[in-house]
């Protein structure tokens, strides 16, 4: 098939691309590099089936017509987005625009050529987990900050093309994922920055008391469950989550990493109001419909993700 992957450059976009030129399609990325990297893609540049990576905005209309209407795709994997919580408090209307008015210019694209649309959600849509059942997609949202205010008004807008116009539509909501090519820095996520804090012995540090708990995907098990989602005509008009299905406090996962207390210390929180308690994912859904469930554990994930960060140590 011919797909295209909105935000291809980015951390789990590069798994995505990645997964697609293994399963044979002809790939095409769109990304405007403002969270992605071209760097991301560099292994894939003598790929024939990687016809074009396109540097620029999903809110470019003119742009999004002439890719679209020669591009002959049948799916199109939109993870093009503002992905930082933090941000978005402090600056929403970029999140908003790029979130939510960009998925509109994409859900138009598709509408015109009846393209399947696989739209990368997050779980920080859903209010904390409160049982160890895990947080099923009929568990209530609460979207505490405007990124998942954001994605929840995109969710509806993309669920809204499949009942009214009948076109192929899919809500993705990944847990936390983490993995190679995630960024080390304030923009990563916790587990690349605190393996990067170790190697370099530094001290880790956690917001508030560290109590609050995670469920961390690892990324080509994420990828796999974006790409097959976009396979199955089971799962037009769902929304599906994916996780490990096992959560771990943030104190938890420091000991696990840097296994020094001493190497760890607590902070005030930014914004601790859209801090969630809880995030366990129940992914029975996704195994159901499509038969998936992830492979790999934390201990060896974190493993993998480390020895990457490692490597790009010594490749520097």
């Amino acid at each position: 098939m011919n797909v295209i992957v909105t935000g291809g450059a980015g951390f789990i976009g590069r798994w995505v691309v990645k997964r697609l030129l293994d399963d044979g399609h002809h790939v095409t990325v769109i990304d405007d590099l403002s969270n992605g990297q071209k760097e991301n893609l560099v292994e894939f540049e003598g790929n024939n089936n990687l016809k074009s990576v396109v540097i620029g905005d999903l809110k470019n209309e003119e742009l999004l017509e002439e890719l679209f209407a020669k591009g002959d795709f049948s799916i199109c994997y939109h993870l093009g987005a503002s992905i930082n919580v933090q941000d978005s408090i402090d600056d929403p209307r970029t999140t908003f625009f790029n979130d939510t008015v960009g998925t509109f210019y994409v859900m138009e694209q598709c509408k015109k050529r009846n393209i399947k649309v696989v739209f990368m959600s997050t779980c920080m849509v859903y209010d904390r987990c409160y049982d160890e059942t895990g947080i099923t997609e009929k568990h209530p949202t609460k979207p505490a900050s405007p990124y998942a205010g954001a994605k929840v008004a995109a969710e509806n807008m993309v669920l809204s093309y499949f009942y009214a116009y009948g076109l192929p539509t899919v809500v993705v909501r990944p847990f936390n994922t983490y993995g190679p090519f995630q960024k080390t820095g304030g923009e990563g996520g916790v587990v690349a920055i605190f393996i990067n804090k170790k190697l370099n012995d530094e001290i880790l540090q956690i917001y508030g008391d560290g109590t609050q708990t995670r469920d961390l995907l690892y990324v080509e098990d994420c990828a796999r469950f974006v790409v097959e989602a976009g396979y199955s005509d089971k799962v037009n008009g769902e929304i599906i989550n994916a996780g490990l299905g096992r959560d771990i406090s943030v104190n938890e996962l420091a000991q696990l990493i840097v296994q020094d207390p001493t190497k760890i210390e607590h902070v005030d929180h930014i914004h601790p109001q859209s801090e969630i308690q809880k995030l366990l994912c129940n992914y029975g859904k996704a195994q159901d419909l499509l038969g998936w469930k992830p492979e790999i554990s934390l201990e060896e994930g974190v493993a993998r993700t480390e020895a990457w960060i490692k490597e790009g140590y010594l490749l520097k």
